[in-house]
């Protein structure tokens, strides 16, 4: 398979007409080894508009809605990025490459295993994959520049708008399928953020995350 024309078929017909018109997201998007963090099995799919399935019911974010995640943190080369849920490593890959360092978490050992592997194959060295439960953050390294859930919540987690830094912003898909939201918060103040919707998506939920209990009469 040509990876280097589907990686530009990708940016033409997927990303750039989802309104990601950003120079360098669409530089690095057409340049990132996507192939190469993709599943054996699924590799013909890997620039493929789908979300490939990485085992235990996780999926890769679609490429598309990489781009926008991209595009809408205009990461800077001094940020500091937390990560929550590292899958197989290739968004982190993509945080790494436009952010001083990534810190990543993955709860399950495997995943992570598989994403340091990825990473090394790649010589990416401004990031640190950690094993742990993610659900409200990383106390301990905040505040950060930039945060990104890798997995849905059915409500917002005020820790982690917490571990922003002031001018901060955190992406993260909030509901429930088939109604879920991407948002974009940012930290203005110490204590004042701004949420903007992107668009509607749906994503598995971030592992151990629940849903809100309903009353039933």
């Amino acid at each position: 398979m040509d990876f280097e024309r589907a990686r530009f078929n990708m940016v033409e017909q997927q990303i750039r007409p989802w309104d990601v018109l950003d120079r360098t997201v669409l530089t690095l998007m057409e340049c990132a080894p996507r192939d190469a963090f993709v599943p054996a099995e699924y590799r013909r799919l890997a620039y493929a508009d789908v979300a490939v399935p990485i085992g235990e019911g996780e999926v890769m974010l679609p490429p598309r809605v990489e781009g926008r995640l991209l595009q809408a943190l205009d990461l800077d080369a001094d940020d500091r990025v937390l990560e929550i849920g590292t899958g197989t490593g290739f968004l982190t890959f993509l945080l790494a490459q436009r952010a001083a360092h990534v810190t990543s978490v993955e709860i399950r050992p495997g995943f992570a295993d598989r994403a340091r592997a990825n990473l090394e194959a790649q010589r990416v060295g401004n990031v640190t994959v950690e094993v742990g439960d993610g659900r409200r953050g990383l106390e301990g390294g905040a505040p950060y520049d930039a945060i990104v859930v890798g997995g849905s919540l059915p409500v917002p987690e005020p820790a982690f708008e917490a571990q922003l830094a002031i001018g901060g912003r955190l992406f993260v898909v909030i509901g429930s399928a088939p109604a879920m939201e991407a948002m974009l918060v940012r930290r203005t103040g110490q204590n004042e953020w701004v949420r903007e919707s992107l668009f509607e998506t749906t994503l598995p939920p971030l592992a151990g995350s629940e849903a809100p209990r309903r009353f039933v009469l």
